[in-house]
């Protein structure tokens, strides 16, 4: 199931000679940890692994970090790659959380539809949990758990956490030497 070689260019779950597609969900307030953390990971596994990836918003406009109606002054913005319209057909979604999930701006109402939409299509969703739990009552909270797994959904339990989960996704899927050489890369212990 893995592809062990750090010179493999595609992995099983990618089509003969096409990128396995990774997009990662923007919105006003997005936590940037959880997006900037795992992009790198992921930046670093295209160099040796056909992988796209997609930053994906309402449109192409700068996403700010500073999240809505919040007095701060500072923030960092990213330009989406696609908007939700015109995003490709996607293998992986990752989903980040922050401050932007709790005010339902048309933003982040578009993004929820784009996920509702699109996730039964997906290989893999990975979300932050603290913001699954905040939203849907219904789920349970695992506690001590840096990430959790459900079949094809891989949810992080914070910020912190996101570099263990994308880390563990990536050596699941790519499998143990890859995750080995990046972890080492990037000075992860």
């Amino acid at each position: 199931m893995h592809c062990d070689s750090l010179h493999t260019t595609s992995c099983l779950y990618c089509s003969e000679g096409h990128p396995l597609c990774i997009g990662v969900v923007l919105f006003p307030g997005f936590q940037a940890l959880d997006v900037f953390g795992p992009l790198d990971v992921l930046n670093i596994l295209s160099w040796s692994h056909n992988i796209s990836i997609s930053l994906l918003s309402l449109t192409l406009d700068p996403v700010l970090t500073k999240p809505p109606r919040k007095a701060t002054a500072t923030g960092q913005s990213i330009l989406p790659t696609h908007s939700f319209a015109s995003a490709p057909p996607l293998d992986v979604l990752l989903i980040p959380g922050g401050l932007g999930t709790r005010s339902l701006t048309a933003p982040v109402e578009h993004a929820i539809n784009f996920i509702r939409l699109n996730h039964v299509r997906l290989k893999y969703l990975i979300t932050i949990y603290t913001e699954t739990t905040a939203s849907r009552p219904q789920v349970e909270w695992a506690p001590h758990a840096r990430w959790v797994v459900d079949r094809t959904t891989w949810a992080f339990s914070g910020v912190s956490a996101r570099s263990d989960t994308i880390l563990a996704w990536v050596g699941e899927v790519f499998g143990i030497n890859i995750v080995e050489e990046i972890a080492r890369g990037i000075e992860y212990e």
